[in-house]
Order: C-alpha cells, then structure tokens, then sequence
C-alpha cells in the first residue's frame, strides 16, 4: 500500500536532527581535542565569528615614583567561518515497513550520522599537518618523529609530557589520540593500565600518562614516507582549535521520479587553529615490536 505525503505530517526535523547529532556526537573521537565555544552563534552556511586574543601584558618594576602610561593592548583577531557543508539524501521504497520497524529509519539515521562523523573526523585529525601550529619563533611546535616500539612506547608519552610543560601548556585537559596500534604497544608495558574500557568517544578510562588522557582513532593523520606511515598526532588542550557543527536542515519528502519516501539532511561546520600554544604537534611512526 502507497503511503502518501500526509503521512508525514508527524515528522518533526528538530527531532530527526536531534538524533543525527547524537549519532554525530557517539563517533567523533577528535571532536575531544576541540571547544565549541561559539557553536550556540551559528545559523547557517557561511557565517563567520570573530575570535579576540589579547597580547601579553608587560610586567614592569616598581621604586615608588610615578608609573609609566598604560600600555595599549594588543589583540589578534581570528575568524572561525562555517565553510563546510555537508549533505545526506536516502530513501526508503517500503514505507510501511519502515513505519511497522521504527528502528529501521533510526538505524538508517545512524548510517548517515557515522558518515558524517568520519568525515568531520578526519578533518579535524588533519589539522595535525597543517602550518597553522606555529611557536612563537614561527617554527612547527613538534614533538619529533620517534619509531615506536614496546620499550619506549609509554617513556615517549611521559616525554611528551614534558615537552608540554617546556610549551606551558596548562597542566589540565590535556590529551592525545593514538591509533590501536600505539595502544597495544602500550599494554604490553606493566607500567601502563592493561584493564581499561574505550568508551564510543575514543576516550580510555583509567589511561594517563603523566597530565595526559589519552584517546584512540583509526583517523590518525599519516602520511607515507619512503614506504613508512608517519603518523602525526594532535595533542594538547581543547584550546587551540575552534569548531562549530549545526544541522540546519532536515526534510521528509516524496521523490517525484520513484514510490519512496526519502529523508534529506544538511550539516554546515567550520574549523579553525585558534592558539596553537596549546598544541603540541606528535609524529611518530610504528617500528620494530622488540621485547
């Protein structure tokens, strides 16, 4: 039985928003090492927020004679503009089973959720190459590019720590994504939790290194070199990159050329290096696993 536009009339976009974004939220695992700070100003593609820094405020001496005339502060403006958008169309032939099976249209938003959350994954993971982090001698803030191996898998964290410190980075928030591989490394070290859960966010409970949370992804940035994947991780605090996701439509309608029911959904974000201070860009590469 045909099941026509009217019976949509139930559809509430907010809800099937709602839902992708919970979708959204359940995957991303980078979406951990960003703020969303200005995600409530956004509305639509192609709006843009003007991010203010304020400069470092001299400290001077004091003997008790007039003071100098204030300072005229100093400020950088970055602008956070919501350039990427992206878009979901599906349909299903067999409404009334779709209807009869709530969690076939639910588990189809799912899908479209987790598609999108690979992608926005993988953006944010590549900010990782990017020459937005820059120190303030206009150099890449690196922690070098280390071949890691079972014996010097958790001692590199802890050196990671510590180059964080070197960067005064606050010592709270900050974290790291691995990929598997550098985890199972991890495990086989007594000094690492080896009893661990990885929630759905990425997050492993109970594993910290020195100041540092660490967290898990297959979405890495890598880039081959000589036949070698160099790995660069992003690690730090939320403070460094800005992003913004809004689902700003969501739609039920009939396909004019077919017999289904379709839903069309569309997700506008941006992203951008707010203050790289509070990065430390991590490269690494897998080597021999020796004992």
């Amino acid at each position: 039985m045909a099941i026509g536009t009217d019976n949509f009339k139930n559809f509430i976009p907010a809800l099937w928003s709602a839902r992708l974004l919970a979708a959204l939220d359940k995957n991303l695992v980078f979406e951990q090492m960003v703020n969303h700070d200005y995600e409530g100003e956004i509305k639509s593609y192609g709006d843009t927020v003007k991010i203010n820094s304020i400069g470092d405020i001299a400290i001077k001496d004091y003997d008790g004679s007039d003071i100098d005339d204030p300072e005229e502060l100093s400020s950088k403006q970055t602008t956070l503009v919501i350039d990427k958008a992206k878009y979901f169309n599906f349909a299903v032939k067999d409404v009334a089973t779709a209807q009869a099976n709530v969690n076939l249209m639910d588990k189809s938003m799912e899908r479209a959720g987790y598609a999108l959350s690979l992608h926005i994954d993988t953006a944010i993971a590549a900010l990782a190459k990017s020459d937005k982090f820059k120190n303030k001698k206009g150099e890449a803030t690196k922690a070098g590019s280390i071949a890691i191996n079972v014996k010097n898998a958790y001692d590199t964290l802890v050196d990671l720590d510590v180059a964080m410190d070197e960067a005064n980075l606050p010592k709270a928030g900050r974290k790291v994504v691995l990929p598997s591989w550098y985890i199972g490394m991890l495990r086989k070290d007594v000094r690492f939790v080896n009893n661990f859960n990885v929630l759905a966010n990425g997050i492993i409970e109970g594993a910290v290194v020195g100041n540092i949370q660490l967290l898990t992804s297959n979405n890495v940035a890598k880039t081959a070199d000589a036949g070698t994947n160099v790995y660069s991780a992003i690690s730090g605090t939320t403070g460094a990159i800005s992003f913004a996701k809004q689902v700003v439509e969501t739609e039920a309608y009939r396909p004019e050329k077919n017999f289904s029911d379709a839903v069309k959904g569309l997700l506008v974000y941006g992203l951008e290096v707010v203050d790289p201070r509070q990065t430390v860009i991590f490269n690494f590469h897998q080597g021999a696993e020796v004992v």
